[in-house]
């Protein structure tokens, strides 16, 4: 069994009580995004393992499963699934920092574009 597999195992177990995606949000407050990320075995969507452990508690608790077996299901799912190389997790922290990179430069660049209008170094855009 994979994260799918367990993804699938959730709504399976959802579909069997009658229940919809929207009634899992209702009840426990957790987003559409992340419950559909859940359901679909997309881990990496989801935000770290502390508050993935109490969604799946939740999720349990509203369909009538036993959260602890849930829990435990999953548990035997992360435990089988590789973690990522070290050499992964530094590609993304470098992709990552290009990207916060990229966008402190356009910050800089349109509040010094700000600040030259508003000086009058350059003319008004839309000639206001």
């Amino acid at each position: 069994m994979d994260h799918v597999d367990f993804g699938k195992y959730l709504s399976q177990q959802r579909e069997l009580r009658g229940m919809s995606r929207e009634d899992i949000c209702r009840e426990t407050k957790i987003p559409l995004s992340l419950v559909a990320a859940l359901e679909e075995g997309q881990f990496e969507r989801l935000p770290a393992r502390i508050f993935v452990l109490n969604y799946i508690r939740a999720y349990a608790h509203v369909i009538g499963m036993a959260p602890e077996e849930a829990v435990l299901r999953y548990e035997e799912v992360d435990k089988a699934t590789p973690a990522p190389s070290p050499a992964a997790l530094e590609q993304e922290r470098r992709k990552r920092a290009w990207i916060g990179l990229g966008v402190m430069v356009l910050v800089v660049a349109l509040g010094a574009y700000v600040f030259l209008v508003a000086a009058g170094k350059l003319p008004r855009p839309f000639g206001g």
